[in-house]
């Protein structure tokens, strides 16, 4: 009996050690994630304009959501970019994975210089692209008018496919990165016995590649189509420095068109735009969650 009284104490005083311990990160989660987002529910469901006088309206920022026009133009647009960036990205990071992985002169200096576009903050990185594809000076202009592809430099950002484009490469050129480090790391997980008696039954490289690593791989591929799917949907700083919702806001995300709202002082119907972006994240997390079989406890 007091074996089992001592050893509840000690699990008792484990318990509070553990928490003394979370507390700093609980804190931080209250503070500057719960807090805002239930903040912005709430706010989503008052007129809250700064020249109006606030007053609580129920669902009719989400009624006025769901006609609006322009917020469906965005979300559209915000889907197909996701779609064809993240595609994009994890095709050009499995294969740098791929190669990275193997036993290369400087490979360590490699995989360094691999993280430079990655470090680099997103509007500077921005501000670069834009001057790549500069009408009158840009690179990409040179480029294709040596080469002889054109004679007349090409306008870039003044179309919708091209800011589209323009705007995919952009952000590729960016988080392709992220994805690859990603990945490499779930590829040096693999036990490599398990490819050397695939070539010891002579697998060629293709079918290794779909019978033992992409099996192998799925959990980390879902975590990063997780990370890189959330951050392309609420894409923000690209877009404003570099083609600032533009040509005729057809490269306007719903991030940016939230952002408007809350420039012109509409606080409420800018929350319930926030609102309707963090559910589609959510919904999409729960979707990988379960696609990628972590925890099924949560589901």
């Amino acid at each position: 009996m007091i074996n089992n009284k001592l050893k509840k104490t000690y699990t008792i005083n484990e318990l509070k050690g553990a928490f003394l311990f979370l507390l700093p990160l609980i804190l931080f989660l209250l503070l500057f994630i719960l807090i805002p987002i239930v903040g912005t529910f709430i706010t989503s469901g008052f007129r809250d304009v700064s020249f109006l006088e606030k007053k609580f309206i129920f669902f009719d920022n989400y009624k006025t959501l769901f006609s609006d026009s322009v917020f469906w133009h965005d979300f559209g647009f915000t889907v197909v970019f996701v779609i064809v960036s993240v595609s994009l990205e994890m095709l050009l990071g499995i294969s740098f994975a791929l190669l990275l992985n193997q036993y290369l002169p400087f490979r360590g200096l490699l995989r360094a210089v691999v993280l430079i576009p990655w470090a680099i903050p997103v509007a500077i990185s921005a501000r670069i692209w834009e001057l790549i594809y500069n009408y009158h000076y840009g690179l990409a202009n040179y480029l294709i008018m040596q080469l002889g592809i054109s004679k007349e430099p090409i306008n870039w950002l003044g179309t919708n496919i091209g800011a589209f484009f323009a705007l995919v490469l952009s952000d590729a050129w960016k988080t392709t990165p992220f994805v690859t480090i990603i990945l490499l790391t779930g590829l040096q997980a693999i036990p490599k016995e398990i490819h050397n008696q695939a070539k010891v039954d002579r697998a060629h490289f293709f079918q290794r590649f779909y019978k033992i690593t992409l099996p192998l791989l799925k959990p980390v591929i879902v975590v990063a189509l997780l990370f890189r799917t959330i951050d392309g949907l609420r894409i923000f700083d690209l877009i404003y420095v570099l083609t600032h919702g533009g040509p005729g806001g057809s490269t306007s995300s719903i991030s940016l068109y939230g952002y408007k709202y809350f420039l012109s002082g509409d606080f409420g119907y800018g929350s319930a735009i926030s609102v309707s972006l963090f559910i589609v994240a959510f919904a999409l997390s729960l979707l990988y969650i379960k696609i990628g079989r972590f925890g099924k406890e949560i589901l």
